[in-house]
């Protein structure tokens, strides 16, 4: 197909957290069945794919940093990645990116040889546990499908985005979703509705999520006794429900133990969250971010206000969820909303309006 008369478009996709997350034991194919249940929360990566300009090395109007392993300098590169925001040095802006991935295979598909460039504007923590890579590819392919004139629909998208990673079409969905195989099988939780308030307490540094499996796999090899989460029943009939000091009272996570062996000062962090009042706290999923639920907005702020006088962790955000997926923020079928930090709408229709 053709595409669109329009040389940029814009999209956004949210960060996730997992209000449950039960990990299987390794597979010979070298992953994990999971079980868990996605929650959408209202952070956002914001993500430009364009049509490069000739002798152009990114998105026009943008100045951010490359990032890390920015790769080839030959301005005859098909692709171009730049990135801008908190932890922009710490993303790779070469082939290997989630979002470059994203664009190389709608181009293929689209039968196309032009040249892109993307920029990705950061907003989710940098290996944090929040899935940022993901949101930036779920962000990706709603851009480029929109831009090449694909048309593709939700599952289509959604098809493709499991090829790339287990979270990307969590991403690409949004909401409240329950994830099994790696992630990437989805049942929406269409009663899930009630709101949460979430402090997200940001840690120095990072943990890599092959890392924190590995550890953990070790772990349950010296300790039979290792807690494991069980089903998500209890959790998913709560979620239907309006109060959310009871589903805060079911939240689990296999992988805590592994960050916690990995990085032993998230201990403070959640120690400090506890006594800070918060409902329940948390690892997000492989860390090192750390969540602690609360019982309303007003609620959060108190928390995360005790947690910040603290120091134990580098930057403290609230955010709430749940809110939808990856969408058009400006380009053809863009609808409303405004760019993240500037009070960006969202809801639980797909946002590409297929």
């Amino acid at each position: 197909m053709s595409p669109v008369h329009a040389r940029a478009v814009t999209a956004v996709a949210p960060a996730k957290i997992n209000l449950h997350l039960g990990v299987g034991d390794l597979r010979a194919d070298g992953y994990h069945d999971l079980l868990t249940v996605y929650r959408a929360v209202d952070l956002w990566e914001e993500v430009t794919v364009a049509l490069a300009e000739p002798g152009g090395d990114g998105v026009r109007g943008e100045t951010g940093a490359r990032g890390r392993d920015s790769g080839s300098d030959d301005d005859d590169d098909e692709i171009t990645v730049t990135v801008s925001g908190p932890g922009a040095g710490q993303v790779p802006a070469d082939r290997t990116n989630l979002a470059a991935r994203a664009v190389e295979l709608l181009r293929s598909e689209a039968g196309s040889d032009a040249r892109i460039a993307i920029h990705i504007r950061k907003g989710v923590p940098v290996a944090g546990g929040m899935a940022g890579g993901s949101a930036d590819a779920a962000a990706a392919l709603v851009a480029t499908d929109r831009l090449l004139g694909l048309g593709l629909g939700r599952a289509a998208l959604e098809e493709r985005a499991a090829r790339l990673g287990s979270d990307v079409p969590f991403c690409v969905r949004g909401g409240t979703a329950l994830g099994t195989g790696r992630g990437e099988e989805l049942a929406t939780l269409l009663h899930a509705r009630v709101e949460q308030h979430v402090v997200v307490a940001l840690a120095d540094g990072g943990l890599s999520t092959p890392v924190v499996f590995a550890e953990l796999d070790r772990l349950r090899a010296e300790r039979t006794d290792l807690p494991r989460a069980g089903g998500t029943e209890s959790l998913v009939q709560a979620l239907a429900g309006q109060d959310p000091a009871v589903v805060a009272d079911l939240l689990v996570n296999d992988m805590e133990p592994a960050a916690l062996s990995l990085m032993p000062a998230l201990r403070r962090t959640l120690r400090a969250g506890e006594e800070a009042g918060a409902l329940h706290g948390m690892v997000s999923g492989s860390g090192p971010t750390c969540l602690f639920f609360c019982g309303d907005r007003e609620h959060a702020i108190r928390v995360a206000a005790e947690i910040s006088e603290t120091g134990v962790a580098r930057e403290v955000r609230i955010t709430h969820g749940p809110v939808g997926g990856a969408r058009i923020i400006d380009g053809p079928g863009a609808g409303p909303g405004a760019a993240p930090g500037s009070g960006l709408r969202s809801g639980p229709d797909h946002p590409t309006g297929k």
